[in-house]
């Protein structure tokens, strides 16, 4: 990786290239200047000077059509953000809200009629550890956050309670990562062998469900050792993973 200071303004480099590799503060990624008709939309960890579009916070450079580049930094940490999609443990059940552990800051409430048709008549009922996949609704850093199990229309939708399975645990960068569009490279060749069902909070929690204990490790595994790979890398990795496991059925 080339580190470049702010006064020399020119990337050398293509962009392309540098998308899905580590960066650091002070790597320039972008040259306006040699842009021309283009629009670009910057996310988090990058800043324009000029023409030039520099690092502020080490991670990986991401790009997602048609225009938009950030920097993905991995963080056990979570910071709650209205919308986000989460993984969450039930802690305590009262009269007016659910309790939920959602690896922030602080426990989120999820009242209990934030649920499709929800009335006090048909108040779900769960058990401390319960795994729910919910949506932030509200995120304050001086109040909890507030959680619901519908959409935006006050649909289900995918939002619930998650039976049986595992959950592990990840860094908040790796469940950005599984969440990406196009879908990432690991999660495509696992479904061309395996048939899983796959909940990703971008709170850092996976929840991996399949027909038998075998598959459910296979999937957590390929999925655990994915994060730092490049896409032909993770490719290469499934197929060496089903490659062995091929052989190890083979000999037995």
């Amino acid at each position: 990786m080339t580190t470049w200071g702010l006064m020399e303004g020119k990337l050398s480099v293509s962009p392309a290239s540098l998308v899905d590799q580590l960066v650091v503060p002070g790597d320039v990624v972008l040259d306006l200047s040699s842009m021309v008709n283009q629009t670009i939309k910057l996310g988090g960890g990058l800043y324009q000077d000029n023409d030039v579009i520099f690092v502020i916070k080490a991670g990986k450079l991401r790009f997602s059509k048609p225009n938009k580049y950030w920097v993905e930094s991995s963080h056990k940490r979570y910071v709650p953000c209205v919308e986000d999609r989460v993984l969450g443990i039930v802690v305590d059940c009262k009269a007016d809200n659910f309790l939920v552990d959602i690896k922030g800051p602080s426990l989120a409430f999820l009242p209990v009629l934030a649920f499709e048709g929800g009335t006090r008549r048909n108040i779900p009922k769960f058990e401390v550890g319960a795994l729910l996949y919910v949506r932030v609704v509200k995120a304050n850093p001086s109040m909890n956050p507030e959680l619901s199990c519908t959409d935006a229309s006050g649909k289900a939708a995918e939002f619930g309670l998650l039976k049986d399975g595992y959950m592990f645990e990840s860094s908040t960068g790796l469940s950005r990562m599984l969440l990406s569009s196009p879908t990432c490279p690991v999660l495509e060749d696992l479904g061309k062998k395996l048939s899983f069902e796959i909940a990703v909070g971008l709170n850092g929690r996976v929840w991996v469900n399949a027909d038998s204990p075998s598959s459910i490790v296979i999937v957590a595994k390929a999925i655990m050792n994915s994060e730092f790979l490049s896409g032909a890398q993770q490719r290469n990795m499934v197929k060496k993973l089903f490659d062995k496991i091929q052989s190890s059925t083979a000999v037995n």
